[in-house]
């Protein structure tokens, strides 16, 4: 098929590119800057520039190549998250998410895409009461944190237009490996390495991992499986943050954490950065299991951080 990835030189979509390759589609990569058409070629895809928040040239994109797939992996991050401003760090991949996503569903329908792919997020996002483990059937957070609620809303826009239109929405687990925050030298596992990311809490929190790669996978099974809907990309294991934050110190070779009560800690992360240590549910992959034949290549973040941040 021809699959068009709107943002292909970025985490997911550099990864994406060569499985779809070897499955043997025709693919057609977005970059926001003329440098990154080279190399979108140079991996045998075919690179066009795109600006994802300008209709007109989603629109131009589209009908050029008109895709059979349209895969969303459109995002505006670059260096860390400030957890107390956590919309203000979000504000354009929330652009992305909603304006981006109109514009890539109304080309896409003008030039009879049929299957349509984006990129959602798994954790945070779920109500923060009732089971620890949550799936797709259960509802997102009614409650959000202040500091979440324009990121929160970003997100029912993207899961909600998405499957209406007959597609998938591809939540994500919490992404590490090489190239990420949580990665070999990543910010993350900087900030542990020198003793600043502390043990907030009870660690209560509990979080699901995906390897960078594994959302690749699990992308491109989506490609070719999977009835319209939501789906959670995320390992076999959520695990609570007391668990696994002493873990990836561990396997780095870093001192254990510090514990800071939350009280402490909250002048400094907000409200949200407490929340994601102290609150938040994980997540299931069975349906994605099932539904889309995927299998995480690592099945849990043990093994992940041991081996797998690069």
């Amino acid at each position: 098929m021809r699959v068009f990835i709107a943002g292909a030189t970025g985490a997911i979509g550099r990864r994406l590119v060569p499985l779809l390759l070897a499955d043997g589609h025709e693919v057609f990569g977005t970059t926001t800057r003329h440098e990154g058409v080279a190399g979108v070629d140079a991996a045998g895809a075919h690179g066009l520039v795109m600006d994802g928040l300008d209709g007109a040239s989603v629109r131009a994109a589209v009908l050029d190549t008109r895709p059979d797939v349209i895969v969303h992996e459109l995002t505006a991050l670059s260096g860390g998250i400030d957890l107390k401003h956590f919309d203000r760090t979000f504000a354009t991949t929330n652009q992305l998410r909603t304006h981006g996503t109109d514009h890539l569903l109304a080309a896409g329908a003008e030039v009879g895409t049929t299957r349509f792919i984006a990129q959602s997020y798994a954790g945070w996002p779920s109500e923060r009461t009732g089971s620890p483990v949550k799936t797709e059937e259960d509802p997102l957070d009614a409650h959000p944190t202040d500091a979440s609620r324009e990121s929160l809303a970003a997100i029912r826009h993207v899961e909600e237009v998405t499957t209406a239109a007959g597609g998938l929405a591809l939540r994500y687990g919490a992404l590490y490996g090489p190239g990420q925050s949580l990665g070999r030298r990543g910010e993350m596992v900087t900030m542990l390495e020198s003793g600043k990311l502390p043990l907030v809490g009870g660690g209560t929190g509990i979080t699901s991992f995906c390897h960078i790669d594994d959302a690749a996978s699990a992308t491109a099974a989506a490609v070719l499986r999977g009835a319209a809907g939501v789906y959670n990309i995320v390992d076999d294991e959520p695990a609570p943050v007391s668990e696994w934050l002493p873990a990836l110190a561990e396997a780095i070779g870093a001192k254990p954490p510090m514990r800071v009560p939350a009280w402490l800690a909250k002048p400094l992360i907000g409200e949200h950065g407490v929340s994601m240590m102290t609150q938040v549910r994980g997540a299931s992959n069975a349906k994605a299991k099932r539904e889309l034949g995927w299998t995480p290549i690592w099945p849990s973040w043990r093994e992940g951080f041991r081996s797998g941040l690069g």
